[in-house]
């Protein structure tokens, strides 16, 4: 047995498709220049379009979130100073295509790795993704096309490429174990879209699988069994077949209210990143929409900030699949690790605490007021709240609050209809503003609190960095308190409090933040119906009191043992 991460759950038993890269070997090689510059332009023009087909594929599982990572594969292949490069190393050194790309490539994925901003950092595997398949395009080499699948399978992998997983077919994809990768990874975040198990950083798992083999994936408790007997397969089988009559029993939840034992009442809204993904905020019983983030909007458009009409589709469009219930757009949060092609941020020495989000917004009010008017025309389509991302001060607050009654009045004064019920409220993903939550509670209609952001921000630890990940901890007691402060400072005005960061799905998390007082959980669309169920199952006292408790501890070690002893997890 092997052991690994459950990143998506579920129970497999199929035969192993092991999926290996094929093996180039690139030697250096005196050529003809102007035969190899003509060679790379057409590898690179094969590579575009192998993308382009790949993205095309893809449109059709996968949300504008994940698709965007097609289209920073399409940039990289776009662009001029990759393929400059790699064309000046042909002509200085009179070499081939395939020498000249593999040099350059290697050469830049270093430059990436060893970069100290996160965001790039992370632009190394896309890098290497993308001067592969360049590579066996000059090579010949054909990739390993999984559409060709036509048999059940468990994927073996060392990872999996967004490439490789948006290609991934569930009728015959059963599920995949990878040797390296986290519950973060690209491959994990897309399984859990497809809803197909997934065990990732399994060690030994490439040395050990064979084509072809017998296998048990175990995505609940992260582990694979190789060449399982008959008695385990068949316990297996019947575990897997409860875990698919539990999901299915979730579905008569769809319909139902989110309410206690003791009958007190929250909302269940789902996140999205496009229109296409109000669909399964839907099907999952979502009772709204707690995070739209339209910087994919932005992200998604190649030339310039998306227009006004642009925009007003898309919200529009949400807001009519909705039908009444209430929907949370963010206004644009870009910069940190969100980057546009066409707009170039300053380089800072910590991004992340840097120019972004409102700050660019305030500062760039013509980008501003052009998403504000989409918003308020799209605004009598349906039950619209606006919220503006990371607010550190009151200041901040009130000019953004007067931008949007400045163009609300413009509006209404060109003969325009605007909704006279929108709710304008923020983020709380700064320890400031959690502080004085009480006073942003005056002028805020809505507080949704982003604890991806307000958890690293606090324990001075980036949640990308591995050697700190430790202290990404939902359950720590300094942020119950942060957590406790602006559901606190909300309800001291009448004001209502949800929670859009990944804390809110989190199912050790959910019964102390039911405790503590949340209004509202935003979390992905296919964990709705799963807290929908572990929400009807608790009292709401006992939470409280149990919320009460967890206040006063001093580890998120001593709280989550607090948690399992009550809840029973």
């Amino acid at each position: 047995m092997l052991k690994g991460i459950a990143a998506s759950s579920g129970i497999a038993i199929a035969k192993v498709y092991k999926l290996e890269e094929p093996k180039l070997t690139i030697v250096k090689k005196e050529a003809d220049v102007d035969c190899e510059l003509e060679k790379l332009n057409a590898g690179f023009e094969k590579t575009k379009a192998d993308i382009e087909l790949i993205k095309s594929r893809a449109a059709a599982n996968l949300s504008a979130e994940e698709l965007a990572i097609f289209d920073a594969h399409l940039m990289m292949a776009n662009d001029p100073e990759l393929k400059g490069q790699m064309k000046e190393t042909i002509k200085n050194e009179h070499c081939n295509a395939e020498y000249a790309a593999d040099s350059v490539g290697n050469m830049m994925v270093t430059m990436f790795e060893n970069m100290e901003d996160a965001y790039f950092k992370e632009r190394a595997a896309d890098v290497r993704d993308v001067t592969f398949r360049l590579k066996c395009n000059l090579c010949g080499v054909t990739i390993p096309d999984l559409t060709t699948i036509d048999e059940q399978v468990v994927i073996v992998a060392n990872d999996l490429t967004p490439s490789d997983t948006s290609q991934l077919n569930k009728k015959y994809t059963l599920g995949f174990a990878t040797e390296i990768g986290g519950r973060t990874s690209h491959s994990a975040i897309m399984a859990r879209s497809l809803e197909i198990p997934a065990v990732v950083g399994c060690k030994g798992i490439m040395e050990t699988a064979t084509m072809g083999q017998e296998i048990i994936l175990d995505a609940l408790n992260g582990e694979v069994i190789l060449d399982p007997s008959e008695e385990q397969k068949k316990t297996y089988a019947k575990r897997a077949e409860e875990f698919a009559q539990e999901r299915a029993a979730l579905k008569v939840l769809v319909n139902e209210k989110s309410i206690s034992t003791d009958g007190h009442v929250v909302d269940l809204a789902g996140n999205i990143g496009s229109p296409k993904d109000v669909d399964a905020v839907l099907s999952n019983g979502g009772e709204g929409v707690g995070l739209f983030r339209t910087e994919f909007l932005y992200m998604n458009s190649e030339t310039d900030f998306p227009s006004e009409d642009e925009q007003f589709a898309a919200y529009k469009t949400v807001l009519e699949k909705m039908n009444g219930k209430r929907v949370v757009i963010r206004t644009l949060d870009i910069g940190g690790d969100k980057k546009l092609k066409y707009f170039t941020f300053p380089e800072e020495m910590n991004p992340f605490l840097g120019y972004r989000a409102v700050r660019f917004c305030l500062d760039r009010k013509d980008v501003f007021r052009v998403q504000l008017r989409a918003l308020l025309r799209a605004s009598v389509y349906g039950k619209l709240a606006i919220m503006f991302p990371m607010i550190a001060t009151l200041k901040e607050f009130r000019e953004a609050k007067g931008v949007y009654e400045e163009e609300k009045a413009k509006l209404m004064s060109e003969g325009v209809a605007v909704a006279d019920n929108i709710e304008v409220g923020m983020m709380v993903e700064i320890p400031a503003s959690a502080v004085l939550a009480d006073q942003f509670a005056k002028e805020a209609d809505f507080f949704s609190i982003g604890t991806n952001d307000l958890i690293q921000y606090t324990m001075a630890a980036d949640r990308m960095s591995e050697k700190v990940s430790y202290l990404y901890q939902p359950l720590n007691p300094s942020i119950l308190r942060l957590v406790k402060l602006a559901i606190d400072g909300a309800h001291s005005q009448g004001k209502w409090c949800g929670m859009c960061g990944e804390m809110a799905g989190d199912e050790l998390a959910a019964p102390v933040l039911l405790g503590l007082g949340l209004d509202e959980f935003s979390m992905s669309a296919t964990s709705i119906l799963r807290a929908r169920k572990m929400i009807r199952g608790l009292s709401y006292e006992k939470m409280k009191e149990m919320a009460e408790k967890a206040l006063k501890l001093d580890t998120c070690e001593e709280v989550t043992e607090l948690v399992k002893s009550v809840v029973g997890k």
